[in-house]
């Protein structure tokens, strides 16, 4: 029986993250976590949930994006097949007048992708499954259908997606058997918040490395003499077998990132990710070329098209998708594509609010059906804030659990949004209620 979207709702969410210093980086000091979040809910009661992260101030600006995407929404029929969730992408990001504002890229089509997201589970929810298995479900003809192949013909035409899928089609249902069992392989970035102590900093290095992690992941950046003694510290913590990436969140000109690079490589970083500004392909492919650490970037690359120029400037080692960034699930599976296409592993960012929880099944759905490999590949996770979700991203010995529940995991907890909702819930009234009686002593 078909189903109707009715509602419509959207919450301003944040969390006081600051507080801890957690997620603190050399570009971005004091984050408060916060989800820019939407339920789509249709006339029989079922709903799927969505949304944006962002790190505090700005995030009111992609509800109110979001909003502006309600009349494309209501009223439909609810999206549930692959045609239909190809039609709804195409609506939300080829509007002329709302597609001016990027075109494709910022807060518009990061709002689109929260609505796309949120399709997606209502549609993998229906059909009782995770969404990286109601993906990988799907014939190649399906996926390909997905794709917005404009702009991408030069490096990948549909033809060509189609046979990557189809020599992808053999052995997806072991490898989906292997999933189960094994699970997939993670690093954790817990230890490595530029704001933490020498202490901390080793503490969690050393519990990462007997919680079973392989990798774990520094922020650098702010201060060279500072990064280096950081680095040797994590180094003696966590031995020479285990990998450390470093990550400088776009603080550096090429030149700093070459001459930083330099020092801190005697140390073994795996990659360096972020090293310059996410829209500077060849920046990148610069600083790829001139030192010898590898270079790993993507989650702020605004869309399918800076991917494909970074794979085509020879630009990155490691592709880092980002399931909130770009515009949903659709055109994440471009970029698992055109990874595929360029043999470059797709490790994705997380974090967060929330990413863990969904970049897990694009991750998963790629090893299933479109890369077929585990091979040098590995989700970022971050011990924050999954207790607010109804279905938690599990990581044990170091790999993600395959997610059983149907939908895409972004279901958040009711008593969650309506504590944390900005400005009104009662965590912030009374964080603003201590910051006003600090100032009157």
């Amino acid at each position: 029986m078909s189903q109707t979207v009715t509602g419509f709702e959207v919450h301003d969410v944040r969390f006081p993250t600051s507080e801890q210093l957690d997620g603190s980086d050399a570009m971005n000091p004091d984050p408060d976590y916060s989800a820019a979040y939407v339920v789509v809910r249709t006339d029989a009661g079922d709903e799927g949930h969505g949304f944006c992260f962002t790190i505090g101030r700005g995030n009111d600006v992609i509800a109110a994006a979001i909003e502006a995407l309600r009349p494309y929404v209501v009223g439909r029929p609810a999206p549930l097949t692959a045609a239909a969730l190809a039609a709804l992408h195409v609506d939300l990001t080829h509007d002329s007048q709302l597609r001016w504002l990027g075109p494709e890229k910022g807060v518009m089509h990061m709002a689109a992708g929260a609505v796309i997201n949120a399709a997606w589970d209502l549609a993998a929810t229906l059909a009782g499954q995770p969404v990286w298995e109601f993906l990988a479900a799907m014939t190649p003809e399906e996926l390909v259908s997905l794709v917005d192949f404009r702009y991408l013909t030069d490096a990948l035409t549909p033809d060509e997606a189609l046979a990557i899928l189809r020599a992808a089609e053999p052995g997806r249902e072991q490898r989906a058997e292997r999933l189960l069992a094994e699970g997939y392989p993670a690093y954790t970035t817990s230890p490595g918040w530029l704001g933490y102590s020498d202490t901390k900093l080793v503490t969690l290095a050393e519990q990462a490395v007997a919680d079973g992690f392989g990798q774990i992941k520094l922020k650098v950046g702010a201060d060279l003499d500072d990064d280096v003694r950081r680095l040797k510290l994590a180094r003696a913590a966590v031995g020479p077998d285990v990998r450390i990436a470093v990550d400088a969140n776009q603080r550096w000109d090429v030149p700093d990132a070459l001459r930083w690079m330099a020092a801190l490589a005697p140390y073994e970083p795996h990659w360096i990710e972020e090293p310059t500004s996410p829209d500077d392909v060849l920046g990148h492919a610069a600083v790829r070329a001139g030192q010898p650490v590898k270079v790993a970037t993507g989650e702020h690359a605004a869309n399918r098209i800076v991917f494909k120029q970074l794979l085509q400037a020879a630009a990155v080692d490691f592709v880092q998708i980002d399931a909130a960034r770009v515009a949903g699930v659709n055109e994440n599976l471009a970029i698992l594509l055109l990874a595929a296409k360029y043999g470059v592993p797709v490790c994705p960012h997380a974090g967060g609010v929330g990413l863990c929880e969904l970049v897990q099944h694009l991750a998963m759905f790629d090893y299933v059906a479109v890369s077929g490999s585990k091979e040098d590949r590995v989700i970022e996770y971050v011990d924050h804030l999954h207790e607010h979700f109804t279905d938690p991203a599990v990581v044990r010995n170091g790999h993600y659990a395959a997610p059983s529940a149907p939908g895409f995991s972004a279901r958040m907890r009711p008593e969650s949004l309506a504590a944390h909702r900005y400005p009104e819930g009662p965590v912030w009234q009374a964080r603003r209620t201590a910051v006003i009686e600090e100032a009157d002593r």
